[in-house]
């Protein structure tokens, strides 16, 4: 049973009323000059350093320029990875006990190679890339809709492994 200061929602939201700064008052009622200045020159002081704050912020005085991939060996050598990571898990048994260990293995270092060089201009026109990413594509859609044990057809494993045979020749031929 729900206790009843628990909060509930209501059809209706309800504005909160606006909260407004005390000011002191003298004996006959009216606020102080000198406290209304203070709360102009307080919301001044704030808006002020809201704006030196924005003006001097770091991203502003040196811009960071998006991170890159270290170099095309280091590409190639990641890519072989993952082309035998797919070749060796894909072609495992499905009674083999280890194949939701492999499966979730190669959705890590799936997930972080195309992390890594999706947004390599210089990659996304390379053969290989667009390869290996088809390939790891139809891997990771069929693991992810039909679970981590489940066998893939021949018709798409066929497909993902001429896949990986091409990125690997063109990998070879540095494209």
């Amino acid at each position: 049973m729900a206790s009843p200061t628990l909060l509930t929602p209501t059809s209706k939201p309800k504005s909160l009323p606006l909260v407004r700064p005390k000011s002191t008052t003298t004996t006959s009622g009216i606020a102080t000059k000198s406290n209304a200045t203070a709360v102009i020159r307080q919301t001044g002081r704030r808006e002020f350093v809201a704006l030196i704050a924005g003006i001097l912020s770091p991203a502003l005085l040196s811009p960071v320029s998006p991170a890159k991939a270290a170099s095309d060996e280091e590409y190639i050598k990641e890519t072989e990875e993952v082309i035998n990571k797919v070749r060796t898990t894909i072609t495992m048994e499905k009674t083999s006990p280890n194949v939701a260990a492999a499966v979730s293995e190669l959705r890590e270092t799936s997930n972080s190679w195309v992390a890594k060089y999706r947004r390599e201009k210089d990659l996304l026109g390379r053969a290989s890339f667009r390869d290996i990413y088809s390939a790891l594509n139809a891997v990771s859609g069929h693991y992810i809709s039909f679970g981590p044990t489940a066998p893939i057809p021949a018709k798409r494993k066929a497909r993902i492994l001429e896949e990986m045979e091409t990125a690997e020749k063109a990998l070879l031929r540095g494209r």
